[in-house]
């Protein structure tokens, strides 16, 4: 809930509370007013307004001009009726006290603090009018005008930077939901059309002829792909897609079926080979399957750098650890290693195979990837999933 809802029920609280205290002024002084039984009346207004007015606010759809105008005529009204049930004998007390400055607050919060000020000057004013003596204006009566300012300006004020705060959390939420959606997308892309592609080129290069052109052909599409996938989200008011915006996740996302898929068995089934050996605990270790198959995936986008930068005879281990409580995958190569730099150079030019297919399919997962190389001494990738 954001902060203004809060201001309403804050409002509400000190309007009921507000009410209570006018209640027991009158109570304990009522029988030294000049028109008691018209107290006890004004009294039974102030109730019955304050309970309509506290159930008509909780509606957002009904906190518009008219309602609060009638609030603050009618506590207007109640306060310049004062002077006519009390009497001239004390003018330092009004029949509804503190009950007036509910009325403010609501035009604060409904319009900022330049409505909550007017509010104010409005309730002054009548104020004044009803305890000024002549021309001398009681020390009192100056004390509550003053707070009762202050009460209007500075709720305004913070009705108003609650209320940007929250369309700029907003934005950021749709800006979130909309990088988090390109990079699921850019993950799927990249596992098969930009892979393929790149295949094309390689290949299309070394056959020469008119297969070089067709390699020159989608080397070329690549590249304008890749460029549209490293694009900057869409800006705030365009539609965002409707995955969370809460950054990374404490726990794997659930699946809706409950399923559960065997992280050991999954991973043979679609990577074990003459060069690729897989070791692992002799227990099984069952995963979500929403999680195990982002996992799964993850590795096969490690297995296809390999292939792709080290060649598809490239000798390969895969190492399951299962812990108590976080699951890793670690894959190591025998290839040449990756050259310092080379990573960060390739996420610069919108090559997506370790920066989404494998570091952010982890993040996703609320995990991390780990990636060690040397020159000549092959490539370890880590790849950590906490359990939750």
């Amino acid at each position: 809930m954001g902060l203004v809802p809060l201001l309403w029920r804050a409002l509400a609280v000190f309007r009921v509370a507000a009410l209570g205290y006018a209640l027991l002024l009158i109570a304990r002084d009522a029988g030294d007013y000049a028109r008691p039984a018209a107290a006890w009346w004004l009294a039974v207004v102030m109730v019955g307004w304050t309970a309509l007015v506290t159930f008509l606010y909780t509606a957002p759809s009904r906190r518009r001009w008219p309602l609060l105008g009638a609030d603050l005529a009618v506590a207007v009204a109640i306060l310049t009726l004062s002077p006519w049930v009390i009497g001239p004998q004390d003018q330092a007390d009004t029949l509804p006290a503190v009950w007036v400055a509910a009325p403010v607050v609501a035009w604060a919060v409904r319009g900022g603090w330049r409505t909550g000020a007017a509010a104010a000057v409005i309730v002054a004013a009548a104020d004044i009018a009803i305890r000024a003596d002549g021309a001398t204006i009681p020390q009192t009566t100056i004390n509550a005008t003053v707070l009762l300012l202050f009460v209007g300006f500075i709720t305004g004020y913070v009705a108003t930077l609650a209320g940007r705060a929250e369309q700029q959390l907003q934005a950021a939420a749709e800006r979130e939901a909309a990088t988090r959606e390109r990079e699921r997308l850019a993950r799927s892309i990249h596992d098969s059309v930009l892979q393929t592609l790149a295949l094309v080129q390689r290949r299309g290069v070394e056959l020469g002829g008119e297969a070089a052109q067709l390699g020159t052909l989608a080397g070329a599409q690549e590249a304008t792909l890749r460029a549209l996938l490293s694009d900057p989200p869409r800006p705030p008011g365009a539609p965002a897609s409707g995955r969370s915006a809460s950054g990374r996740s404490a726990e794997p996302p659930a699946d809706p079926a409950g399923a559960i898929m065997e992280l050991q068995a999954e991973l043979r089934a679609r990577y074990a080979g003459p060069h690729t050996t897989i070791s692992g605990p002799a227990e099984p270790v069952p995963l979500p399957a929403a999680t195990a198959t982002e996992l799964v995936a993850a590795v096969g986008a490690a297995l296809d750098n390999v292939r792709i930068h080290c060649g598809p005879d490239t000798p390969t281990w895969l190492l399951v650890e299962a812990e108590p409580r976080q699951v890793t995958v670690t894959i190591r190569d025998d290839g040449p290693g990756i050259p310092a730099g080379r990573l960060a150079q390739a996420a610069a030019q919108g090559r997506l195979g370790v920066a989404q297919s494998i570091e952010g399919r982890l993040r996703e997962l609320g995990g991390s990837a780990v990636i060690t190389s040397e020159p000549g001494q092959g490539t370890e990738v880590e790849l950590r999933l906490p359990l939750t």
